[in-house]
């Protein structure tokens, strides 16, 4: 008889923990749902860069390819812009995250909309951490998708291309290691997210905490800290930290020297240049990451006490 009860009560209770689990989970998934639907530029802006970079292809590249007469220029001519096109699209997917995190927080208290945000049954933690999954999650995906797209159509192109010129398309495909790029681009994109998490944690601690010119209380406390340090030490490694933070990731991300010291093109990355192991154990990296975690922290928490202005 026991045993039957125990069963009884185990059975009931399972639809109430994954019901727990679900209602704990769905506030941040509806949470970033609006916030996407909301600022359309998140999609809006990496869909328009990659139509101005298939009309480049089709004027420039497709043009290049039909003029040239050597099949091998032919070929290198319609795969160089596949690996730029991926270059000029994280660097989209980093400057709208940082434009988004700046007016994140800054916006709602701008236009009174908080009144009505904190009205719902979400705590400020939740929306704090809703939005910085915007720059840290959902547009290093929505970038992959994109680049994906976008070199899809490239390669279909140029393939036309190259039977109307006579020329096999196994020569092209042959030299592009697709599953080696893919690979390589969802390596950058996750070391790039993890590397810039400070960056756009303190964008939106500032989104936060500023009252009006973001911009200016952005770039003034890391100025001064510079600033100061070169007049009292005359050193300047705050600085190269900052430019590190900004533009080094691919010094961690991958091995770019290859044998006998000589730099190889991104497009030929392969998969042994890869260094997980090194981006994991780089101390810079924890420290980061924990630096985001306070910025988020205190912009939760200013969240709750700020009024719109």
């Amino acid at each position: 008889m026991n045993t039957q009860l125990n069963c009884m009560s185990e059975c009931f209770e399972a639809p109430v923990i994954a019901s727990s689990a679900m209602s704990a989970t769905r506030p941040l998934y509806w949470s970033v749902r609006r916030e996407v639907w909301e600022n359309r530029s998140v999609y809006v802006a990496p869909l328009a860069v990659a139509a101005v970079l298939l009309l480049a292809f089709l004027i420039a590249s497709i043009g290049k390819a039909v003029l040239t007469q050597d099949p091998a220029g032919k070929v290198a001519a319609l795969s160089e812009p596949i690996s730029f096109a991926a270059t000029l699209l994280m660097l989209t997917a980093f400057i709208v995250g940082a434009i988004y995190c700046l007016d994140a927080l800054h916006g709602e208290r701008r236009d009174r909309s908080i009144l009505f945000w904190k009205s719902l049954p979400s705590s400020d933690l939740t929306t704090v951490l809703m939005k910085a999954s915007i720059p840290l999650l959902v547009l290093p995906l929505l970038c992959f998708v994109v680049v994906l797209a976008t070199q899809w159509v490239m390669l279909e192109l140029s393939t036309l291309v190259l039977v109307m010129s006579g020329i096999r398309p196994a020569t092209l495909w042959a030299g592009l290691p697709l599953f080696q790029m893919e690979v390589v681009l969802l390596h950058a994109l996750t070391v790039l997210a993890l590397q810039h998490a400070p960056i756009y944690c303190w964008l939106l601690l500032i989104s936060g905490a500023a009252r009006r010119a973001t911009i200016l209380w952005t770039v003034l406390p890391p100025l001064a800290i510079g600033v100061g340090e070169n007049i009292a030490f005359h050193t300047s490694y705050f600085g190269s930290l900052l430019k590190d933070r900004l533009f080094g990731f691919a010094a961690d991300a991958f091995d770019l020297r290859a044998q006998g010291h000589v730099l190889t093109g991104p497009h030929f990355i392969s998969l042994t240049q890869l260094t997980p192991g090194k981006v994991l154990g780089s101390p810079g990296l924890w420290i980061g990451l924990g630096l985001a975690a306070l910025f988020l922290a205190a912009a939760a928490r200013l969240r709750r006490y700020r009024e719109p202005v």
